[in-house]
Formats: C-alpha cells, sequence, structure tokens
C-alpha cells in the first residue's frame, strides 16, 4: 500500500472518530508530458480530516499538471483536464479501498496469530 500522509500523532481511535465525522482519504493525480511520451499518476494517499479543505492539499499536483501535462500529444491533454477536475474537486475518494486493506491485513495477521498458537 502506498504510504499515507497526514497521520502523524493520531492513534486508531482518533483515525475511526475522525472516519465517522467525514473524514476520508483522497489521493490527487497528476500528469506530466514529454513530447510524445505522458506519464498519468496518483500522489501518495492523504488522510483528510473532517472540515479541512481537500483542494489545498492537491494545489501542488493541480499546479504540476497544469505546467507539465498538456505537452504530450495527444494523451496530454485528455489527461491534464481530467487530473486538473478531479483535483480541483477536491481529489479521489480512495476511503472505502483503503479501509478494505486496512482490513484485510489485519485478518491476516490475526490468522497467522491463530496458526502460530495452534500449532504450539
Amino acid at each position: 500500500m502506498a504510504q499515507i500522509k497526514n497521520l502523524e500523532g493520531l492513534t486508531t481511535d482518533d483515525i475511526n472518530r475522525e472516519l465517522s465525522q467525514g473524514a476520508k482519504f483522497i489521493v490527487f493525480p497528476y500528469c506530466i508530458s514529454i513530447i510524445v511520451m505522458t506519464f498519468r499518476r496518483n500522489s501518495d494517499i492523504y488522510f483528510i480530516k473532517a472540515g479541512e479543505p481537500a483542494v489545498v492539499r492537491g494545489l501542488s499536483f493541480t499546479a504540476l499538471s497544469l505546467f507539465l501535462g498538456w505537452w504530450g500529444i495527444p494523451w496530454g491533454p485528455i489527461y491534464t483536464i481530467g487530473s486538473l477536475y478531479t483535483n480541483l474537486t477536491g481529489g479521489k475518494d480512495i476511503t472505502q479501498e483503503v479501509l478494505n486493506s486496512m482490513n484485510a491485513a489485519n485478518n491476516t495477521a490475526a490468522t497467522q496469530e491463530q496458526g502460530g498458537l495452534v500449532n504450539l
């Protein structure tokens, strides 16, 4: 899983409380083009607390796409417009995917612990 930013100093209980109040896990797409090659990528995952404007967190990725995304033909303009739209509307919400991944990791760890206890 990608690194999750903006979680510093938060406990699991803090994160769950924030999520119940409307916090989200967001990625911001960006686009970089070099003449005939266009690269479309996502940022690391950002934890956006309830009430915090996600658009502000994505401004650097918006600027990156705005200045470096257009130059590839034909996908540069297409991907750049998509990235700008997504970032200016708050990024891509991947909260459910992150929670599913965390639950799967916790289930795997619990299964391994139980398996270890049975083998003793």
